[in-house]
């Protein structure tokens, strides 16, 4: 790890950065820091960057400048946060007449292209405006500390800094300010997933959710999983292996009552679904816990 104060190109950027080098653990394993910084612009200046191995969160703490990411602009202001891909190609400059200042750390891991593909499945943006800019400035600040210290056990502590602002960064994929329609659609589907909670033990299908809250399936099912992230069968099939856990462990009914109990049916099919998400039979979960 190295940490450089220093005048980029001098006179065009002041910069504080970290240099970070993972271990072959953290590589492997965990999410890991690149570089985590703040800079300072001096003069009007653009970075352009194409095919890193890396994911890129700023946000700009003064100032205002512009994004370009697959093709589009997206002008920034104080405020404005940005995740992104940096394998594909980008490009941000400074406002000529309001320089900007910014906070921004690169990051990679095994992990991350397929929480980056959900980011953007759920409506993340490469630009946004966050509701709670102090808890991404807080993340940030935590996140540089624990780069430039010394704790034996940093690349976990890295890893658990990088996990909170992904979280964060994951609240704020939904943005219903696009469309006027989108905050009914939000609430159209909370009474469903309530009625799911009650109803789990029953026989559903699609057609008589459809019927049952008057709403178009092919509608509720896109609604439901940009809502929750997942298919309304994937929600049911989550509720009831997780009563059924309960059942397990709390309780000395059957295997085979318990499958009917949760909406699982009989005692083989409930197995080989049980099997199929925990990775072991019911009866073998029982054992074990």
């Amino acid at each position: 790890m190295e940490r450089f104060f220093s005048e980029d190109q001098p006179l065009i950027v002041a910069s504080d950065r970290i240099l970070y080098t993972p271990s072959p653990f953290a590589r492997t394993a965990l999410m890991s820091l690149q570089e985590i910084g703040s800079l300072q612009a001096k003069k009007p200046h653009a970075s352009v960057r194409a095919g890193l191995r890396s994911y890129l969160f700023f946000m700009v703490t003064a100032g205002s400048g512009m994004l370009e990411y697959e093709g589009r602009e997206y002008p920034l202001a104080t405020g404005d946060c940005v995740f992104i891909d940096c394998q594909k190609p980008y490009s941000h400059r400074t406002n000529a007449e309001d320089l900007w200042a910014l906070k921004w750390c690169h990051f990679d891991g095994p992990t991350l292209p397929v929480i980056y593909e959900k980011y953007v499945e759920r409506g993340g943006r490469a630009a946004f405006r966050p509701e709670d800019e102090g808890m991404f400035l807080q993340t940030w600040k935590k996140l540089f500390e624990q780069a430039k210290g010394a704790d034996y056990v940093r690349d976990m502590r890295i890893h658990e800094g990088l996990s909170e602002l992904l979280t964060l960064l994951m609240k704020e994929s939904w943005h219903p300010e696009d469309s006027a329609d989108l905050p009914a659609k939000k609430k159209s589907v909370v009474p469903i997933k309530a009625w799911l909670d009650a109803h789990y033990a029953e026989k559903i299908t699609l057609d008589d959710l459809s019927a049952k809250f008057y709403v178009n399936k092919f509608y509720l099912t896109r609604v439901f999983r940009e809502q929750y992230g997942m298919t309304i069968n994937a929600y049911l099939l989550s509720v009831r292996i997780t009563r059924a856990k309960q059942l397990l462990r709390f309780t000395e009914k059957s295997v085979e009552a318990i499958g009917m109990e949760c909406g699982l049916g009989a005692p083989h099919y409930f197995s080989r679904v049980f099997k199929e998400v925990e990775g072991m039979s019911p009866s073998r979960y029982r054992e074990q816990w």
